[in-house]
């Protein structure tokens, strides 16, 4: 049986996670809207990587256990890239706690039924949760380990707790970090590792909506502000995702790896602490 690589949100950061690591694998990307995933299936193969196509909506139970049955029925699911959510310029504090937290728990429930033994999966959190204040150690077990139909439900994630956009996005990634902790010691019972990698300022269509959005002054100041410089590029990520996935990774599980050039170093101990 041929293996399979999963690949929700088949943005510029998933292609290139993809193109990374998928070669002589089967590719399956799936994402909310059926032409943003025959878009990428194009671009991937004409460059030569056995792709298929699928819809999902990662906020929706029925929907992620059609991809998990979808990816089972092309063979091994060996690999798992979750690149999908939205952003605080995209979505109300609701929506963002649903698809990037809910979502992001489904997912790694759902694949850590099937992943392969020597699987791997990562999922892409943000910069943007380590910018959050400590949450208390209760809160912190709660996000990590709280049964995933149950998560929307915590007391803290009500809506009169998280009230603007960036808020629920900081806790969601927050919480994804924390959700991949827990989930390494099921996933490790089957032999397979998951990880979390934590980009900052990736030049993605993503990132210049932001640009080009309410927060865009505090994005550029951002860059200017940082260790490095400037903005990071979707094939620097995938550079950190094939050592996560592969065999060089072997050691690490139930890690998160913050890749933002130093806009969080900067933020609690440089210029953007002011």
């Amino acid at each position: 049986m041929r293996n399979v690589v999963v690949v929700i949100g088949p943005g510029q950061i998933g292609q290139a996670i993809a193109r990374r690591i998928g070669f002589g694998k089967h590719i399956l990307l799936a994402d909310m809207r059926q032409e943003n995933a025959e878009a990428a299936a194009e671009v991937m193969a004409n460059a030569g990587f056995e792709v298929s196509v699928a819809t999902v909506d990662v906020s929706s139970r029925n929907a992620v256990e059609a991809l998990v049955e979808k990816a089972a029925g092309l063979g091994k699911v060996t690999g798992l890239v979750h690149a999908a959510g939205v952003s605080p310029s995209q979505a109300a504090p609701a929506t963002i706690l649903k698809v990037d937290l809910y979502g992001t728990a489904l997912v790694l429930e759902a694949f850590g039924n099937v992943i392969e033994p020597s699987g791997s999966g990562v999922v892409i959190a943000s910069q943007s949760g380590h910018r959050l204040p400590p949450l208390s150690v209760e809160q912190n077990k709660a996000l990590a380990t709280t049964p995933t139909e149950e998560l929307p439900g915590l007391p803290f994630l009500q809506p009169d707790q998280v009230t603007d956009p960036l808020h629920a996005y900081q806790v969601s990634k927050r919480g994804n970090v924390l959700r991949v902790m827990a989930e390494a010691v099921r996933w490790g019972k089957r032999g397979a590792r998951i990880n979390a990698i934590s980009p900052g300022i990736i030049m993605t269509p993503l990132a210049r909506d932001e640009l080009a959005g309410p927060r865009g002054a505090g994005y550029r100041r951002m860059i200017e502000a940082c260790a490095a410089g400037r903005a990071g590029t979707p094939d620097e990520v995938a550079n950190v995702a094939a050592l996560l996935m592969g065999p060089d990774g072997g050691f690490i599980t139930g890690s998160d790896v913050l890749m933002d050039g130093g806009v969080t170093a900067s933020y609690w101990y440089g210029e953007l602490s002011h």
